[in-house]
């Protein structure tokens, strides 16, 4: 094992390569798992952008993820809420730190955009509710290491809470929570490769 984390770290420490391309345009896709309370969910992502500089990028995201999570009612009882998927189209923003010759390039982000929140179910003794979809404009701050193509990163959506409805159709003040954590890992074409820039 430390055989293994020795040549992977001796990989980092040596791979050369061309540097982000200012200028050029790069497709990236991310698939990820997003961890919640009521068993969690997944997430996938096609994202275009386009290099500002060698160290700057600006894009726009298309996002859908499906969450199940629990929610907690105003008297304290706990309530299993299935949502069935959280669409979005968000524009990005990504900076990176490049060092040296190192291909290990850290990055961190943020954007904004639209966040479309579709069947939000969710079952209790007291009532049973299904809000119908609805838009709300939101946003992302992200970050993580690129390594040549490769792309691993950690994101929070934030997003408005929606308000639960009775078993007869009026608006409680119970909330879902429907911001979310991601852990993501992708790859991207074009665009260039981290290293070191050749003369």
């Amino acid at each position: 094992m430390k055989k293994i984390i020795l040549l992977v770290l001796l990989a980092l420490v040596i791979t050369n390569g061309y540097s982000q391309k200012k200028g050029a345009f790069r497709v990236g896709l991310d698939a990820g798992y997003v961890p919640t309370g009521g068993g969690g969910g997944g997430l996938l992502s096609l994202e275009g952008k386009y290099n500002l500089t060698d160290n700057m990028n600006v894009g726009l995201r298309f996002c859908s993820a499906g969450i199940a999570r629990n929610i907690e009612t105003g008297n304290g009882q706990v309530t299993n809420a299935d949502i069935s998927g959280i669409g979005s189209i968000v524009g990005t923003y990504d900076y990176y730190i490049h060092i040296g010759s190192m291909s290990l390039v850290p990055y961190f982000g943020a954007g904004i955009g639209y966040y479309s929140i579709a069947n939000v179910e969710a079952e209790g003794s007291s009532y049973t509710s299904n809000i119908e979809s609805t838009s709300e404009i939101g946003g992302l701050i992200r970050g993580g290491i690129e390594w040549g193509k490769l792309r691993v990163g950690l994101e929070y959506n934030i997003v408005p809470d929606s308000n639960l409805q009775d078993i007869y159709g009026n608006m409680t003040n119970v909330k879902v929570e429907n911001a979310y954590f991601g852990i993501t890992i992708g790859f991207y074409l074009g665009g260039g490769k981290w290293g070191a820039k050749k003369s």
